[in-house]
């Protein structure tokens, strides 16, 4: 409704500057029309900073219809009056600019509808490991969390409630990934497709497990798109924070983490951080598989319906090479995929004994560096196992994240054209879920499938097994 009631007060307004004729006969139905449309806006959806522009157009519009009704040509205007209706006039067409580029970026964006055969149920779990302390933090006394959101085949017939896009959303921190909180105060009003407090589906006795891992500093809520698909497919998604390197999550006792960043001296290309990174990252996977070994760790609603026999890890960007290092480090784990991470440290020279999958985007628009080319083709080279990599055209870095949901169609065409991504969010996020579903199938216990087959539904998708 808000973007819809924005075009059309654009539209009036524009029509007001252009012909007085159209402003008499448009004005006495559309102005009450619009008014009335602000004001339901604003008590349905309440307030967004978009909206300021768009309510001080109406108001300058309007009160330019009201002088052109009054005074119908310039012909019956003085000229002490013509000057000033000019003025008005002028006003009121650069007040359309600041209107239309508040809109660009949307007040609450629109995830798409998973397309997997089940409903999806989703759960938060925020762990303390009581073993590792909090080296991001000054108190000895710190312990390590870790916070992860279950997506899960649901209960077909089970309602629930409605789950939160983001945490914290109440208390965000100025910016969560450059991204300013003032455009994230409609956030509470996404559909995230996912229920809470819903039983999960019956058709199996126990599902396979998929931990997920997102980019370096971003919140898992930037996934959501891809992971509810995912999960509506038939897996069991755990969706992994890492606190303290993460824009914005809630810990277990409230708390609002947000980054503290400790960067090495002499480590110019921060590779030897990043490197203490990934190993806290695989840390951190690796605890979620213990959780998971545990007796009703996972809740009444979970707790006995995973196949812990069967977990495999995926991530995208730094939680892609998450993913790998995890891969390497814990037999429990039966395969991995990397989502156009780089990978760091010794990782590069480990062989993996365990299926990989390489997706990236398309190199011409997201410009991968060497360190991306040679370490993912290093360990590829050094399998013992199936591996795969795919490239997906006209896909950005971002293609695989909620990110380009937040602009309005007309900046998200804008920003492919830039920086790529002209395959859209939809796509892109569907082509990597039907490649991640057919890869994961034989070695989460469903039985062999075609990666190959899978990609080759979509077009411009080079690639296939390497290894």
């Amino acid at each position: 409704m808000d973007v819809l009631l924005a075009l059309g007060v654009i539209a009036f307004a524009v029509s007001t500057v252009a012909s007085r004729r159209i402003a008499r006969r448009v004005a006495p139905v559309a102005l009450p029309v619009l008014l009335v449309g602000c004001v339901v806006q604003w008590l349905i959806e309440g307030f967004y900073w978009q909206v300021v522009p768009t309510y001080v157009l109406i108001g300058a519009a309007a009160g330019l219809v009201v002088a052109q009704l009054k005074w119908p040509g310039d012909a019956a205007v003085s000229r002490v009056r013509r000057l000033p209706m000019a003025l008005a006039r002028g006003v009121v067409g650069l007040l359309v600019v600041p209107a239309a580029i508040a809109w660009l970026v949307v007040p609450v964006p629109d995830l798409p509808r998973p397309t997997g055969p089940y409903a999806v149920g989703t759960e938060i779990f925020r762990w303390v490991d009581r073993d590792r302390p909090e080296t991001a933090t000054d108190s000895a006394e710190d312990r390590r969390n870790v916070v992860v959101q279950a997506w899960y085949p649901a209960d077909p017939a089970a309602r629930g409630g409605r789950s939160e896009y983001l945490d914290g959303l109440n208390r965000l921190p100025k910016n969560i990934t450059m991204l300013p909180r003032c455009l994230m105060r409609g956030y509470h009003r996404i559909d995230t497709h996912g229920r809470t407090e819903v039983s999960i589906n019956a058709d199996r006795a126990r599902w396979p497990v998929v931990l997920f891992s997102p980019g370096y500093g971003a919140p898992r809520a930037f996934y959501t798109g891809l992971i509810a698909d995912l999960a509506s497919r038939g897996f069991v998604v755990l969706a992994v924070d890492h606190p303290y390197e993460v824009a914005v999550t809630e810990l277990a006792d409230g708390t609002i983490a947000t980054p503290r960043q400790h960067f090495l001296d002499n480590d110019p290309d921060e590779s030897r951080y990043m490197s203490g990174q990934l190993d806290v990252r695989a840390a951190d996977l690796r605890f979620v598989v213990d959780q998971l070994l545990r007796p009703d760790t996972m809740g009444p609603r979970l707790s006995g319906h995973l196949d812990t026999d069967h977990v495999a890890a995926i991530g995208h960007s730094f939680g892609g090479a998450t993913a790998a290092a995890a891969l390497a480090g814990d037999p429990r784990l039966k395969a991995a995929a990397n989502i156009d991470g780089t990978l760091y440290g010794s990782l590069p020279q480990q062989t993996l004994t365990k299926p990989f999958l390489l997706v990236q985007s398309d190199h011409a628009e997201t410009g991968h560096s060497d360190q991306f080319l040679t370490g993912n083709g290093a360990l590829l080279d050094r399998m013992r196992a199936p591996g795969f990599r795919y490239e997906i055209e006209e896909a950005n870095h971002y293609s695989f994240t909620d990110a380009p949901r937040f602009l309005a169609d007309p900046a998200r065409f804008l920003a492919a054209q830039l920086i790529g991504g002209s395959r859209g969010p939809r796509e892109t996020q569907r082509a990597t879920n039907d490649i991640l579903a057919a890869f994961l199938q034989e070695p989460l216990g469903a039985g062999p499938a075609d990666p190959d087959v899978a990609a080759a539904r979509y077009r411009d998708i080079h690639g296939g097994r390497v290894h």
